[in-house]
């Protein structure tokens, strides 16, 4: 009874064997290199729905005054105005064919459009405080004040010092994200 059991298991070993062989015959496995780096439409896409990409944010300050003069006495108005400057880029300004590869080189040129103001409304309402008031203000007074400080801040903010780092920092960016996709020679550029 025993040689018989032993005879089956062995039996069943061996069909089990052969049957996990004829299972695994057609599956093969093969490790290759890609030697070039390929930029897919779908990444092309994802990079173009980021959006508004800022790359340089300016905190600003303005002091803003305004006397008038009246029969029984002057009234004055000095309110603190603040506000943040965000340069960038929209990526929905960029232009069929901004992305140049070649993939025998490894290499990619990017066109991104000029560098600009991503939003008008950077003064922020809730911040804004009246340092000192005296005397009768109308709503339309206010919104004089209002858009001297909106001048005052763009006019300090927006100059060719703050565009240019801005440009940079996008530089630096946009070569970091495709060096971690593999090209190993990136050139930026933007539009005039």
């Amino acid at each position: 009874m025993k040689k018989y059991g032993i005879i089956i298991i062995l039996f069943l070993i061996i069909i089990i064997g052969g049957a996990l062989y004829w299972l695994n015959k057609d599956n093969t496995m093969n490790v290759a290199t890609e030697e070039k780096t390929t930029l897919s439409p779908t990444q092309v896409e994802s990079i173009e729905a980021i959006g508004q990409w800022e790359f340089l944010a300016i905190n600003d300050e303005e002091l803003v005054d305004t006397t008038r003069h009246g029969f029984f006495g002057d009234d004055q108005l000095v309110r603190i105005y603040y506000g943040t400057l965000r340069l960038g880029i929209d990526m929905k300004d960029v232009k069929e064919g901004w992305i140049q590869t070649d993939e025998k080189k490894d290499s990619i040129v990017c066109t991104l459009p000029p560098i600009r103001l991503l939003d008008n409304n950077f003064i922020d309402e809730a911040k804004t405080k009246s340092f000192f008031e005296e005397g009768k203000w109308t709503g339309a007074d206010r919104q004089a004040m209002y858009d001297r400080a909106y001048v005052m801040m763009k006019k300090r903010c927006l100059t060719p010092v703050n565009y240019q780092t801005a440009r940079r920092n996008a530089k630096q960016q946009f070569k970091d994200m495709f060096k971690t996709m593999g090209f190993t020679n990136v050139r930026i550029e933007f539009e005039d």
